[in-house]
């Protein structure tokens, strides 16, 4: 019997391929927007990634890291003097404009690091050494930046290349390997004190101070000496599961600054917004599209239905059909729309936009959503079997 029902639903081709179809669109929106929504709100973090520390402290108000209040020089010593804390420096993040030799003007993010120890270096080079970042207008460029920052459309920056950054000199001396800024500028690193040189005068311009426990003391103990101790508020620098986001989703506290920032976006952005209207789209589209073509099918074969019904089918093997007619279609869509997901993946990863990232439970969610889809056709149908009547074969 379920044999015959697979040969019902593949001989109606035009009522197959609708099914398909919108089911593929309906996948291909849920997944491939959910994935986008995650690329940016990887974004927002890229940072914390770009200058690894184990612990950031930061002013007291301080909910995300794009967003941080000055500091006071006397700060970082402050910071050092906790007992649990093995080494402290500081760091000066913030957006500014380079004027490149063509005379074009970009945006980009600046890193100021410590000189001595270069805590909050890149992790990995590209090209380049980074001790070099010691030597006079020097900076160190991402992968990123070797585009955006090149003279001409088509030509890369090079190491030894030049361009101004506030009318100063700024040469390149290393390439590294990042994540992209939210703002979509290239991330540029130098010293401390080069950075307040090259960024124009304020009274404070101390953005955050980074740390490390001593051996022995957990992340956990040295944020709360940390705050007791200086007032300040310190975060962990680390990456969250989505149980640890889901637990933050009521907007508490939370001593994970991965977590505080991208949750800051999600409350006070349009963002989640834009995505999930695409999302509920898509999930309105597959329903719609599947739920009427599916019902129609059904109808259109209810002759047949009611045959099978007057030879003795129950109302339980009639029903069984309908539901493999259905999850067939399904997963059929399900898979043709996470293969153009993974297209779009391919295409978005070798352009670096737009940003992609799709967690591991993703596709297992858009199944279940799609298959909830399926169910729901097959319910359709199921109530009108039941209705069914095997004399209405036998009428003209």
């Amino acid at each position: 019997m379920l044999r015959l029902a697979l040969k019902m639903l593949f001989g109606d081709t035009a009522k197959y391929l609708m099914l398909v179809a919108g089911l593929a669109v309906a996948t291909f929106l849920m997944a491939q927007q959910t994935a986008v929504f995650c690329g940016l709100m990887n974004w927002t973090k890229s940072t914390l990634k770009n200058v690894p520390a184990p612990i950031w402290v930061v002013e007291d108000k301080v909910e995300q890291v794009n967003e941080t209040n000055p500091l006071l020089d006397t700060d970082v010593a402050r910071v050092r003097s906790v007992k649990s804390v093995a080494w402290a420096s500081p760091i000066y993040s913030g957006i500014q404009r380079v004027r490149l030799e063509n005379g074009n003007f970009k945006m980009i993010q600046l890193i100021g690091i410590d000189s001595n120890t270069l805590a909050g270096a890149p992790a990995k080079m590209l090209a380049g050494d980074l001790m070099k970042l010691r030597l006079p207008h020097s900076v160190i460029i991402d992968d990123l930046g070797v585009m955006r920052l090149a003279r001409k459309r088509g030509e890369k920056v090079k190491v030894g290349d030049v361009f101004e950054l506030n009318d100063q000199e700024a040469r390149v001396v290393g390439i590294a390997d990042a994540v992209t800024s939210f703002t979509g500028g290239p991330y540029v690193w130098t010293t401390y004190e080069r950075a307040l040189q090259y960024v124009p005068p304020q009274r404070k311009m101390l953005q955050a101070v980074i740390c490390a426990p001593r051996e022995g003391v957990s992340l956990e103990q040295a944020v709360e000496d940390i705050r007791r101790t200086t007032g300040l508020k310190a975060f962990i620098n680390r990456e969250a599961g989505f149980s640890e986001f889901w637990a933050q989703r009521g907007g508490g506290e939370t001593n994970n600054f991965n977590v505080s920032t991208v949750w800051w976006y999600v409350k006070n952005t349009g963002i989640p917004i834009s995505f999930g209207t695409t999302v509920i789209i898509g999930l309105l589209v597959g329903m719609a599209v599947s739920c009427q073509t599916f019902y129609s099918f059904v109808l259109e074969n209810m002759r047949h239905l009611g045959a099978l019904k007057a030879m003795g089918a129950s109302n339980g093997t009639l029903c069984l059909m309908l539901i493999t007619q259905a999850f067939t279609v399904g997963i059929i869509g399900y898979g043709i729309g996470l293969l153009g997901t993974s297209g779009f993946a391919i295409g978005a990863l070798k352009n670096e936009q737009p940003p992609f990232y799709m967690p591991e439970f993703v596709p297992f969610a858009v199944l279940g959503v799609v298959l909830s889809i399926c169910a729901l056709a097959a319910l359709l149908g199921i109530w009108r079997v039941s209705k069914l009547e095997p004399a209405m074969v036998f009428r003209s």
